[in-house]
């Protein structure tokens, strides 16, 4: 599965390829961006196709290292808050594979992140802290409203769903 990485996300990613990767994913790919949210280090997620959005706060430099394990595990434990059955998080997390950050974006992608990211600063608004935020839960609130994507309007959470019940 390919991560495709804004310029400020990839420098802090070890190995992050400045040339294109081929997608080998059915599931298809990811757009990540890194920003800052009470002087703490955040990263968005968004799916390609979907809209589907996972957020990871307070993110310190170590963390970057073993980023895509903690994708992997927000990414799973998001669909079983879903009702993902536990037969379909075990052909997700085969088909996911191995996990590459790549700095190629899509400028379409990258607007449905930053509305996404608009969302999650209205939730964050709420909190004392941005580390008050509970990862799985603002993950799964963001992925649960109606969403434009290439111009077509669907709900991210389904759209997943539907996504990996045809795997």
């Amino acid at each position: 599965m390919i991560i495709h990485c804004s310029k400020k996300f990839a420098a802090k990613l070890p190995g992050a390829s400045p040339t294109p990767l081929e997608e080998i994913s059915p599931l298809g790919s990811w757009h990540g961006h890194l920003f800052t949210l009470d002087r703490r280090q955040c990263v968005m997620f968004i799916h390609d196709a979907t809209g589907y959005a996972l957020f990871l706060p307070g993110l310190r430099k170590e963390q970057f290292a073993v980023l895509g394990e903690w994708f992997r595990s927000l990414y799973l434990a998001s669909l079983a808050t879903f009702g993902c059955p536990d037969t379909q998080i075990k052909k997700v997390e085969l088909a996911l594979g191995p996990i590459r950050f790549e700095t190629a974006t899509d400028r379409s992608v990258q607007g449905s992140l930053r509305v996404a990211k608009q969302e999650l600063e209205a939730f964050a608004y709420q909190a004392p802290n941005v580390m008050d935020l509970d990862p799985l839960a603002v993950s799964c609130k963001i992925s649960h409203r109606p969403a434009s994507v290439y111009g077509k309007w669907l709900w991210p959470d389904q759209a997943m769903l539907e996504a990996v019940a045809r795997l």
